[in-house]
């Protein structure tokens, strides 16, 4: 008996469909804490997904490689999921063309501020010239990030951790962070989330309100842009 069931997980371990399947329990699972929680930010579905998938590949010893092979069909659907951002933006497209102006300076601000602040921390408490340059691109979603971090020499595996941890934080704290400071206009405030926690902050803002989710989706994209051409850009001027 046991040994069937040890090839019966042998198998499922080797079978690119555990990785999907493990990933949506994962997931739904964070979902059920989330909703057992009164739908707290802090206990994010993200976060606690990838906890218990990090306990659970770690436990089963399943190279992440192998888990990937499954669950590689969620990372796809994120291309997707992006585009029907566009949907709650085309709704709301008459505020859009009314805030243009503040938009424009309000992203450019939020960007350099993004990327400029983090290099800063990272540098007051010593971080390496490679982590500092994993660190720029941290506020744009995670392929974007990881080119830019690949060409200015960083190390995109490490930023992609810090693209998911800023928007786990984003997530979580965004919301109360805004209230503290009192921004009560939706657009500001899902332009401040789109901007500092990308895909997982718009994620939040669209539960929250539909015009902060669409200014969160345009400021996502926007940013990732503006982060992609500028930065470079500024590291050349000040290396």
């Amino acid at each position: 008996m046991n040994n069937t069931l040890r090839d019966v997980w042998v198998y499922l371990a080797a079978n690119p469909l555990a990785g999907l399947t493990v990933t949506l329990v994962a997931y739904q699972i964070g979902l059920w804490l989330h909703e057992r929680c009164g739908r707290t930010p802090l206990v994010n579905p993200v976060l606690i997904a990838v906890l218990v998938l990090i306990a659970l590949l770690t436990a089963s010893g399943i190279e992440y490689r192998t888990y990937f092979e499954g669950a590689q069909f969620v990372h796809f659907l994120l291309g997707p999921a992006t585009v029907a951002l566009a949907v709650p933006l085309y709704n709301q497209i008459n505020q859009v063309r009314r805030s243009l102006g503040a938009l424009a300076v309000a992203l450019l601000t939020g960007s350099v501020t993004a990327a400029g602040s983090a290099v800063a921390l990272g540098w007051l408490l010593g971080a390496s010239e490679k982590t500092l340059l994993s660190l720029a691109p941290k506020s744009v979603t995670s392929p974007i990030a990881m080119g830019v971090s690949e060409q200015l020499g960083g190390l995109p595996s490490l930023t992609a951790v810090f693209v998911m941890l800023s928007g786990i934080v984003g997530a979580a704290l965004g919301t109360w962070t805004l209230n503290l400071v009192r921004v009560k206009d939706w657009r500001a405030r899902g332009l401040g989330m789109g901007v500092a926690a990308h895909g997982i902050g718009t994620a939040r803002a669209l539960q929250v309100n539909e015009v902060a989710g669409a200014f969160s989706g345009l400021a996502m994209g926007l940013n990732g842009l503006a982060t992609a051409v500028l930065l470079p850009l500024l590291w050349r001027l000040f290396s």
